[in-house]
């Protein structure tokens, strides 16, 4: 059986060709009645829109990228970051029939491929999550007059809109609770200086001990389990008086822990350890981490919410901070 064409369901509801146009795009300018005439005779023939040549009309594709600048293994790993940004996104596009389409950037050609396809009319908006460095595809993509949001403060100067949390008062919040807790030697886990949450939450770090008059100690991780097992100790041989620590993520105070257990300390008698995200394992480990909770789910709603309003013709703020909450447990 041949596909049922728009001429046809005109006939069967008779009513004009541009009016089932308007009715299956979802125009709200036609007539209660009609609009029923025409779903009926959608429902009776089976009439499937052709979204393809429908995009070439609206010069819409209801489709969204989400643009992670990161390795499959990294974003399917157990870092329940990545797969709290994807939910909120798809919650909130789904609410409003949009397709999310998901592109992982972790390799040049990847990076490549992502910028033909969002500058080639396939999408009508881009997200960008994990940006690293002063990446020119959300300004690029910009100037293409490609609505864009990302997630996180863009390093150096842009005109991209950004959706954030608050890293200042979230890690102030944790080192000013390690001081009060008597905690005088204070190190921290730093995340990667290419990423905005990495330079953001050591700043943080430092500004709050230099307040207190006490020394820095810092290593850098990755946000990764390994590289935080690998800065704890660090941390330990240049300073085997520490008392304290605060990692810039939980994957990394996991680490961390993993560390402190081998090297013979106690937590917390010996050493408080803090971290940042409170993602489910953060309940978990042994003993249960002490963090601070970014909400990720809504982090990603707000993303995508963002960018539907730019979509709708609507102005945004330029920058959304969310707010953090400081969660303690057992480890400091």
């Amino acid at each position: 059986m041949s596909r049922p064409t728009l001429e046809q369901v005109a006939r069967r509801a008779g009513v004009s060709r541009a009016t089932v146009s308007r009715v299956v795009n979802g125009s709200t300018r036609v007539a209660a009645p009609i609009r029923e005439q025409v779903n009926r005779a959608v429902a009776e023939l089976g009439y499937v829109p052709n979204y393809a040549a429908r995009s070439l009309v609206t010069q819409r594709t209801d489709s969204i990228a989400l643009i992670l600048p990161e390795t499959a293994t990294r974003v399917f790993s157990d870092d329940q970051f990545f797969p709290g940004i994807i939910r909120g996104v798809s919650q909130a596009l789904e609410a409003a029939d949009k397709q999310l389409v998901l592109m992982l950037v972790g390799s040049p050609a990847a990076r490549t491929r992502a910028e033909r396809y969002t500058t080639g009319g396939h999408v009508d908006g881009v997200l960008f999550a994990s940006v690293h460095g002063a990446d020119p595809l959300p300004e690029l993509l910009l100037r293409t007059g490609i609505p864009v949001v990302c997630n996180g403060r863009p390093l150096g100067r842009s005109e991209v809109p950004y959706v954030d949390v608050d890293q200042n008062g979230g890690v102030a919040h944790a080192v000013r609770h390690l001081l009060d807790s008597g905690r005088r030697r204070i190190g921290t886990i730093a995340g990667p200086p290419d990423m905005v949450a990495g330079v953001d939450r050591l700043d943080a770090y430092r500004k709050i001990l230099a307040d207190s008059d006490r020394r820095s100690i810092v290593a850098v991780g990755d946000f990764t389990r390994e590289s935080g097992e690998a800065a704890m100790r660090q941390l330990l041989a240049d300073d085997p008086g520490l008392d304290a620590v605060f990692a810039a993520s939980d994957l990394m105070a996991h680490g961390a822990l993993r560390a402190l257990r081998e090297a013979g300390r106690r937590v917390p008698e010996e050493v408080a350890v803090i971290g940042f995200d409170d993602i489910e394992m953060a309940r978990y480990t042994d003993p249960p981490l002490s963090t601070v909770r970014q909400p990720i789910e809504r982090l990603g709603q707000t993303l995508a919410g963002q960018l539907l309003r730019l979509l709708a013709g609507e102005e945004v703020e330029p920058a959304l901070v969310l707010p953090t909450e400081l969660v303690i447990r057992e480890t400091g």
